[in-house]
């Protein structure tokens, strides 16, 4: 049988985490010990309270068939969360929908309201799955620049008014991945005004929002007046209680944009496993005092990782939330023969830049899922690699 990719499939490039995992394999059987520090799955355990009310439903056997959408518990429970920690007010039938994570929900929904010749503002650099549910679904994209001299914000502003009249939504992040910058509620403000100006849906990925460092506030997208005329918010348990294996998040705001959205997933799937429903439950209306201490323990990281780093020379800026480091790679590589030097001679694993867009050149990401330890580790293997390059060729580390 000889089959070819669709015509859509062809678009879409080869994931640069399937490359780094061939790499990486390589560098285990050359006996490397390898630190991965690719791919932000939390290395923390979910609470205790998660676990025992996930192996409590398991153990009922009469909880094992379709559950078909979101039990309403679930629904009130993402009603508590959002109340007590953004503020925010949310009608449980008709302004929340669960999901498979959030990626899940991000995957479909250009499917669900994108037509070919639609537009999609999305963020460059940003996460690969903006760009590539735009592109099955047949909408062009018309990327953002997130530059630092902007802050890491797009200029609305600078956007063609042409391709503003033919769009029809706009992705962000923030906090951001890989950028790993915050908007303030002005920004926030502003682009509420321009959604309701150009009658452009915004998608806001809040998939970090507990992960909020140097006691920055912590600012939904939908606690901006006027916020769910324009927009829907995905959030997710799996970095903020360590459930990512679990595959449970959900959607909140605009209920128009909401039930298209629930429309097409009634065709796609039948339900998440109910003790995981009741597990994210426990999580979602719990006393929260588990998060604090996880952003303690994210912290300590960033800051054991940056420090490390500044011993060689190679001064990172410092995250001011997320479990990443977006960090300018010194001059005389590339992002990719960085990230794959790296792994070659030191057995850390990151990610270049332009994995996420062309404005990601330049850069690497670090993923803070180990121990303080192991990251103090892992600039040491850096700081000694950077030392010897340095050695053999003029390296500038004026980044």
């Amino acid at each position: 049988m000889n089959l070819a990719r669709s015509d859509k499939m062809e678009k879409l490039t080869t994931s640069i985490f399937t490359e780094l995992a061939n790499r990486k394999q390589e560098a285990i059987k050359k006996g490397i010990d390898v630190i991965d520090l690719s791919v932000g799955s939390p290395d923390m355990p979910p609470a205790s309270f998660v676990v025992d009310a996930l192996v409590k439903h398991v153990k009922d056997t009469t909880n094992y068939g379709y559950t078909l959408r979101g039990i309403s518990e679930f629904h009130d429970a993402v009603c508590y969360f959002y109340k007590n920690r953004y503020g925010v007010e949310l009608e449980a039938d008709t302004e929340v929908l669960q999901l498979m994570g959030s990626q899940d929900g991000l995957a479909h929904l250009a499917t669900a309201l994108i037509n070919p010749g639609d537009y999609v503002l999305v963020p460059d650099p940003g996460y690969p799955i903006y760009e590539a549910s735009v592109t099955l679904a047949g909408g062009t994209i018309h990327p953002m620049p997130l530059l630092a001299e902007n802050q890491f914000l797009p200029k609305l502003d600078e956007i063609p008014l042409e391709i503003v009249n033919k769009t029809k939504m706009m992705m962000l992040s923030y906090p951001g991945n890989p950028v790993t910058a915050l908007a303030d509620r002005t920004f926030f403000e502003e682009v509420v005004q321009f959604a309701k100006r150009h009658n452009i849906l915004i998608v806001h990925d809040f998939a970090y929002s507990e992960l909020i460092f140097d006691n920055h506030p912590q600012i939904s997208f939908m606690s901006v007046p006027g916020a769910k005329e324009v927009a829907i918010e995905f959030n997710s348990l799996s970095k903020t209680f360590n459930m990512a294996g679990c595959r449970i998040g959900y959607v909140v705001g605009n209920a128009q944009a909401i039930n298209i959205l629930a429309a097409l997933k009634s065709h796609i799937d039948y339900g998440i496993f109910y003790p995981i429903q009741k597990a994210a439950i426990a999580a979602l209306t719990s006393d929260f005092s588990v998060l604090s201490e996880q952003v303690k323990e994210y912290e300590t990281r960033r800051n054991a990782l940056i420090s490390g780093l500044a011993k060689s020379g190679w001064n990172v800026q410092k995250s001011a939330a997320t479990m990443f480091i977006w960090a300018k790679i010194p001059e005389g590589w590339t992002s990719r023969q960085f990230a794959f030097e790296l792994i070659e001679n030191t057995g850390v694993v990151v990610v270049p830049g332009d994995a996420f867009g062309s404005r990601g050149e330049g850069y690497v990401r670090i993923a803070l899922v180990q121990p303080p330890e192991r990251l103090e580790q892992a600039a040491g293997r850096i700081h000694s690699f950077l030392q010897n390059e340095q050695q053999m060729v003029n390296i500038s580390f004026n980044v």
